[in-house]
């Protein structure tokens, strides 16, 4: 019995920690509470210690909708942290990706991903008092895949609504380096150097169905979009953000800041916000959050 115990306290003290000016907490079960500890419906939360009702960015990492992981979410969090944001890194199921290895053959489809991180959403919303981060002062984004989650999320109402909440929720949305027109993604992927990725990669993603793939759209909403957003685009993905900023330009929205880095690869720009001690865009990301934290909320 004292050996079953002392195991269950170091699972405790392996899933929650302190570091200095931070407190941690992982692999927290947005679903329910008997999960895999393993699982992919889950997500990692860090506190600014020093920070009271710290604003909280829901981040969700990139890995083509088929690899990503919570975890190597981390550095950037952290990083974030330092600078009085609470983050939660969320996990979301997986769909296949034969195209990168033969043996993820198994996975999801949309909307299983989006499902999800509305579903990480909502645990945020009612957990925000215990854990000590503002519930009224939440913003969404991400990297490569995870920009185009965090965009659908904040423009297709549908996915909140189930859970009585809507994307007047986000104070702001930070969507870096990803694909907001899923056909759009699907066409140069098919003229390009591995037309295989077209099939293997968006339809093993969104299915075939041309209209399920105008649904999964971000692009699609864009008349839904009344949150201030912060654009960051890579080098190598800037046609996609290319195309969505003229697609914003259309309406008459007019909170929108679009930041090209044509210094960065796609890898390159993730490793320089998460990893590098001084990053600029880093630091545009907290002075971004900080300005609209105080807007009135809806």
């Amino acid at each position: 019995m004292k050996s079953k115990y002392v195991f269950l306290l170091l699972l405790f003290i392996i899933g929650n920690r302190s570091v200095k000016g931070q407190f941690e907490y992982n692999n927290l079960s947005y679903v329910v509470e008997d999960i895999p500890v393993d699982s992919l419906q889950m997500l990692n939360l860090v506190l600014p210690e020093s920070v009271k009702n710290a604003p909280l960015l829901i981040w969700i990492g990139g890995g083509a909708w088929s690899y990503g992981d919570r975890h190597v979410e981390m550095k950037l969090a952290r990083n974030l942290a330092k600078q009085g944001i609470a983050v939660a890194s969320v996990g979301h199921r997986l769909s296949p990706a034969v195209w990168r290895d033969p043996s993820l053959s198994k996975g999801v489809i949309h909307p299983a991903h989006i499902e999800d991180v509305a579903r990480a959403v909502k645990w945020l919303s009612d957990h925000a008092q215990e854990y000590g981060y503002d519930g009224d002062k939440f913003f969404i984004g991400g990297y490569s895949s995870g920009a185009h989650l965090a965009s659908l999320l904040s423009l297709d109402s549908q996915y909140l609504e189930k859970y009585d909440l809507n994307p007047s929720i986000f104070k702001g949305i930070l969507p870096f380096s990803g694909t907001f027109d899923i056909p759009h993604y699907r066409e140069i992927l098919r003229n390009g150097a591995r037309p295989e990725l077209a099939e293997q990669h968006v339809d093993a993603v969104f299915g075939s169905d041309s209209l399920i793939q105008v649904s999964a759209s971000p692009m699609t909403y864009l008349k839904n979009l009344s949150s201030p957003i912060l654009i960051l685009s890579d080098n190598d993905l800037h046609r996609y953000t290319r195309h969505f900023e003229d697609a914003l330009r259309q309406t008459d929205f007019r909170k929108v800041e679009v930041i090209y880095t044509f210094e960065f690869g796609h890898g390159a720009l993730w490793r320089n916000l998460s990893g590098e001690e001084e990053s600029p865009h880093r630091n545009r990301m907290v002075s971004f959050i900080k300005e609209n934290a105080m807007r009135p909320k809806g």
